[in-house]
């Protein structure tokens, strides 16, 4: 078996690489309509995973409950992403959700859930936050409030939100089956909001177009987006979310690839900061939310 921690470096490889495709959709097709299809993609692409996983569908009014709520923020989560990347830039997007979320789940944990990090662990998640500062150029106040930047920042909180809501999912439903019923639920919402917009205009796309979609939909999103829910609630959200630091190393460097954005000195010196975050942050925790 594959172990965990390894898994989930590959799942925020392929999600950094969203980053730069997201900015391909929204040049061709408004936010709502792409939205829509990575959804409806997604859940055609878990088909085969269902099938392999050999469990019963079945779900509880609870669960239920639960995975509705998770399902509607993963929705809005993924309208703000397309939202920030159409208005700012694709790497921006990577820095400031990934570094942020974290920090924000953790605060979210203390505050209500009666989370008690060790010192380590927050040691871990400053040294995160300290690496996103010096990779936005925290001083900046322009550059950090800028575009897309506000947006990012309130897409970070949503995200901080669904990572909890997952791992309470999971005392009541499956989290393969939870991963699918994510995605459906995301699906039927956002028809009713891209219908009126014409969902048939990615039909008149080029592959560079269909490329980044079934990239975010097929490994992006369902492939990575799994592998994350499990870990949540294998390893507890605090601890699964530490590994979203390593996602700006990799959607800078496929930004850099894919739309030519030239990261600065100052982006990679935090991204290396927040890759040594993701180390002290996976130790055992004093107590963890699970």
């Amino acid at each position: 078996m594959i172990p965990l921690p390894f898994l989930m470096i590959l799942a925020m490889m392929l999600w950094g690489g969203g980053w730069p495709a997201l900015k391909i959709l929204t040049e061709s097709v408004s936010w709502e309509v792409a939205t829509f299809w990575r959804f409806a993609l997604m859940s055609i692409a878990f088909l085969p995973v269902l099938w392999w996983h050999k469990k019963p569908l079945r779900v509880s009014l609870h669960a239920l409950g639960w995975v509705t709520l998770s399902g509607l923020l993963n929705a809005v989560f993924m309208a703000l992403s397309f939202w920030g990347v159409a208005a700012g830039t694709a790497g921006a997007g990577g820095v400031i959700i990934t570094t942020l979320s974290p920090v924000i789940t953790v605060g979210i944990a203390v505050a209500f859930l009666g989370f008690k990090p060790s010192q380590r662990h927050v040691t871990g998640l400053m040294i995160g936050l300290v690496g996103g500062a010096v990779m936005l150029q925290i001083t900046n106040s322009d550059l950090l409030f800028h575009g897309g930047n506000l947006i990012f920042l309130l897409s970070a909180l949503v995200w901080a939100v669904l990572t909890l809501s997952a791992q309470r999912s999971h005392l009541h439903l499956d989290p393969i089956h939870y991963t699918f019923f994510l995605g459906l639920i995301a699906t039927v919402f956002m028809f009713f909001i891209a219908y009126p917009l014409g969902i048939g205009s990615v039909f008149n796309q080029d592959l560079r177009f269909w490329g980044a979609l079934l990239y975010l939909a097929v490994l992006g999103q369902t492939v990575a987006s799994s592998i994350y829910f499990i870990a949540s609630g294998a390893m507890g959200s605090s601890k699964a979310s530490s590994y979203m630091f390593l996602v700006p190393v990799s959607a800078l460097g496929t930004s850099y690839l894919l739309l030519g954005e030239i990261p600065s000195l100052t982006l990679i010196l935090g991204g290396l900061i927040s890759i040594a975050a993701v180390y002290l942050i996976n130790n055992p925790l004093k107590r963890d939310l699970s």
